[in-house]
């Protein structure tokens, strides 16, 4: 979406509709507030309010449970299901946002095109961007199928009967994933014919099947990649820019280290911002997109996009002056995008915790000790099961020497679950 295209865009916002018009923000609390409402209120989530509030921007926090990290640091915030379309309707009545910032998949998105369909809130980026993104068989449809971009083989299936011909015709090993999830619920790779009913299962139970009724998994064929990267795509009012490469290592489908930047040659780098560029210009909208492409030599594939910060930029909280937080504030609001300065090989480390309880964190100081090290927390307020509860960040003289102080930092932290 260029300047001026919706009419639901910045400048019906009292925001600048351009690079060149005066962008105007109320203050908090007041008649004239500038109001943004986010819909998930994890840890990406409370970045985004810290940034926001930083511009003076009244920010209200949801989610499903009490006490989620963006609601430590929002003006407000509400208890929500939002996959219930008359709750999600009811609270941004109440609320009256300029703006929408969905940071999760679990949203009735269909309402969501309702409210911005009536003008006056702005969903970040649109309506349609968020609807197709939390849905992989609409963003991999849109990109295979109407980009024409390289992708893994890929089937949807709905019963078990069905993945089991999707497996006999993609070949093993392969990956099953639910069309609506994150953080790699639900998700798995089936080696052998007896992981189908198991791995059916546990799509059925990780995936988010409320969104559309019946439960839907896509499987892909396994791609056999040098490396796999997140290629952060900010578009703002004068354009769009591409920040450097992250790599990433993922288990089971969910974040463990990122680092910035991944080693790329220019041909590969240039084919890699061509793919993001014509993704995120087909979804459209204001803010930062986390692409994910797999690299196999001189070839890109891609993978998939959320439509708001990522899970593997938290390493730009360290390794950027602009992280990818201060940068999907800026874009939504229609401000000016410097050119983003690098401070030097960083790498980031989730912190896990496993179990039931509250968490309690002990050996910070450890973790703090090395120079260039930083931790943050995110205060979740209770884990069951597996959760990540923190993030360590580093410096380094390179991505190795980063890596490792990330991975010591994380280790010198215990979490105990009281």
């Amino acid at each position: 979406m260029t300047a001026g295209e919706s009419s639901a865009g910045p400048a019906s916002l009292g925001l600048g509709a351009s690079a060149s018009a005066t962008v105007s923000i109320g203050t908090p609390g007041s008649v004239g507030a500038t109001r943004a409402l986010l819909l998930g209120s994890g840890e990406l989530g409370k970045e985004v309010a810290i940034e926001l509030q930083r511009l003076g921007v009244e920010v209200i926090a949801v989610d499903r449970y009490e006490g989620a990290p963006a609601m430590q640091v929002a003006h407000r915030w509400h208890v929500v299901d939002m996959l219930d379309p008359v709750a999600l309707r009811a609270v941004i009545a109440a609320e009256r946002p300029h703006l929408v910032i969905p940071e999760i998949e679990a949203i009735a998105t269909a309402e969501l095109a309702a409210v911005e369909a009536v003008g006056g809130t702005r969903v970040v980026p649109t309506a349609r961007a968020t609807r197709l993104t939390m849905d992989r068989e609409g963003i991999r449809r849109l990109a295979a199928e109407e980009l024409g971009l390289p992708t893994s083989p890929y089937r949807f299936v709905e019963s078990e009967a069905e993945l089991r011909e999707a497996v006999a015709a993609l070949g093993l090993p392969c990956v099953v994933k639910p069309v609506m999830s994150s953080s790699g619920k639900g998700q798995s790779v089936l080696r052998t014919a007896d992981d189908v009913a198991p791995a059916w299962s546990y799509a059925v139970t990780g995936g988010r099947a409320a969104v559309g009724g019946a439960s839907r998994a896509i499987v892909e064929g396994f791609v056999d990649f040098d490396y796999e990267i997140t290629l952060l795509t900010v578009r703002h009012a004068a354009g769009t820019t591409f920040l450097d490469p992250i790599g990433h290592v993922q288990v089971d489908g969910d974040y463990r280290e990122s680092w910035q930047p991944q080693p790329m040659d220019a041909a590969t780098r240039a084919r890699a911002e061509e793919i993001a560029g014509a993704v995120t210009g087909a979804l459209g909208g204001w803010g930062v997109f986390g692409v994910e492409l797999f690299v196999r030599g001189d070839e890109v594939l891609f993978s998939e996009v959320s439509p708001r910060p990522h899970d593997t930029g938290l390493v730009t909280l360290v390794s950027q002056d602009l992280s990818e937080f201060a940068l999907h504030a800026r874009a939504v609001l229609g401000l000016p995008i410097p050119a983003v300065r690098q401070l030097g090989p960083a790498a980031s480390c989730a912190v896990l915790a496993e179990g039931t309880g509250v968490p309690v964190f002990h050996g910070v100081d450890a973790a703090l000790e090395r120079p260039g090290s930083e931790v943050r927390l995110f205060g979740k307020p209770s884990v069951a099961g597996r959760r990540r509860v923190g993030v360590t960040l580093a410096l380094g003289s390179e991505v190795a020497d980063a890596r490792a102080a990330a991975r010591a930092a994380a280790a010198a932290l215990r979490v105990e679950l009281v």
